[in-house]
């Protein structure tokens, strides 16, 4: 299983060229007579760090299909997660899967007497590709994409629009169903969010096939806003087309990328006056051609991060495997590779003055400093408690538990800080600034 490890991906020569490399930002937690050891847990003997500094809580969230009148439904692809507190965290998902079991491995004879699936433990089924509106990748409309969903699937059968927007405990109990009011409103939605900076704590949805930002007051019953001309794409103050993510400016500003389809990040004030963008199209990295180098250049803007300290933009350039800098006016700054392939970088969050991001290829959270460099990555690729496929929104909250929406697994899953565990390994804290 080719890069199917766990990775403390240090990859530097020992001793005190290591040492001298990671310049104290990744302290040495133990030492034998062999050398230099690093682990989460310096005190741990055996293991091997297969959630890094972290257990999973397997526990949590308690599936749909335990909810009475859901018996045989489950978790459509999860989307995005926002951990409020501990007792509050938002699971975007598009609709609901049938909850069927696993299949029993059965030769597939109509395509080679070799091949059978499921094969062991791997996943068997990809909920992004079961979820309507199917994958949505760049240059699909949305109009095309729930097109080829429809052409292959039933709603009502094959999956149901219900439960876009949830909200779960500490314990996993889906506690407020209030949320269900909105879903025949949204197509796609991609990101659920809350200012740090909003003492009203208003909660934000981005639904990237709507082409629309939508505002709710923080207990959902009502709607206060939508940012962009709802289904209609575009590109100038008042239209999106496909936007992914947003995150804000200490003043309450914000930035968005915008998207799979547009080529451009979007500022505005804290009210949804657009102020400005900045961006142009960039050659098709797809289909053997190279990706696009050229400063300012995008193809599939997806994550954004502003560091709240120096108010730079950070940018995925995500089909271009890149992470692009710019000032909080669009002045291009500088940029860093997220690696060669399989590496395809989903998203990133900004957490104690490091970058923090998921990446789909490699099924790995990934720590950068905020120049570019490498510091840490931890994940293993699987469907069972604990193992990544498809992280597509991280969020952690104010006791330190890491929540992942994976589109690919389907829903969430939340993970525990372990006891011991060395704090450079963890993903950090949340920034609270104006919520009591």
């Amino acid at each position: 299983m080719r890069g199917r490890i766990t990775t403390l991906a240090v990859g530097m020569a020992a001793g005190a060229a290591l040492l001298s490399v990671l310049d104290g930002n990744l302290p040495v937690l133990a030492q034998n007579g062999a050398g230099q050891r690093f682990a989460a847990v310096a005190s741990e003997k055996g293991g091997q760090d297969v959630f890094g500094a972290y257990e999973v809580d397997a526990s949590w969230p308690k599936d749909l299909s335990t909810i009475p009148g859901h018996e045989g439904w489950t978790f459509g692809a999860g989307q995005s997660v926002f951990a409020e507190s501990p007792n509050r965290v938002f699971v975007l998902q598009r609709g609901e899967l049938p909850n069927i079991p696993r299949p029993m491995a059965r030769q597939l004879r109509d395509i080679a007497p070799s091949i059978s699936f499921p094969i062991g433990r791997l996943p068997w089924r990809d909920a992004t590709a079961a979820s309507p509106p199917a994958n949505g990748g760049t240059g699909q409309s949305a109009e095309e994409g729930m097109k080829l969903w429809e052409q292959r699937n039933r709603m009502g059968v094959d999956a149901r629009w219900e439960h876009n927007i949830m909200v779960f405990d500490g314990q996993g109990n889906l506690i407020e169903e209030n949320w269900r009011q909105w879903d025949s409103m949204l197509q796609r939605p991609h990101q659920v969010a809350i200012s740090p900076y909003d003492p009203q704590k208003r909660v934000w949805i981005v639904d990237d096939h709507k082409h629309a930002i939508h505002v709710f007051t923080n207990d959902g019953k009502t709607k206060l806003q939508t940012i962009g001309t709802l289904g209609v794409p575009g590109a100038d103050g008042t239209h999106f087309n496909r936007p992914a993510f947003m995150d804000w400016f200490p003043d309450g500003s914000f930035v968005v990328s915008d998207g799979y389809n547009g080529t451009r990040v979007a500022k505005f004030d804290k009210d949804g006056k657009f102020l400005l963008d900045w961006g142009q199209r960039g050659t098709n990295a797809g289909q053997g051609a190279k990706p696009e180098t050229r400063p300012g250049y995008f193809n599939n803007v997806h994550g954004i991060a502003v560091d709240p300290k120096t108010r730079r933009v950070y940018v995925n350039d995500r089909q271009n495997n890149r992470i692009q800098v710019f000032d909080e006016n669009g002045k291009y700054l500088f940029e860093w590779s997220i690696g060669s392939e399989p590496a395809d970088l989903h998203m990133f969050h900004i957490y104690d003055g490091y970058v923090w991001g998921a990446d789909r290829g490699t099924s790995k959270l990934i720590k950068w400093d905020l120049d570019g460099r490498f510091m840490y990555a931890w994940g293993t690729w699987g469907d069972f408690p604990g193992g990544f496929w498809g992280v597509h929104d991280i969020s952690v909250d104010t006791d330190g538990n890491v929540y992942v929406a994976e589109v690919d697994n389907g829903g969430a899953q939340k993970y525990r800080p372990r006891k011991g565990a060395n704090p450079a390994m963890l993903v950090g804290k949340p920034l609270r600034v104006a919520w009591k």
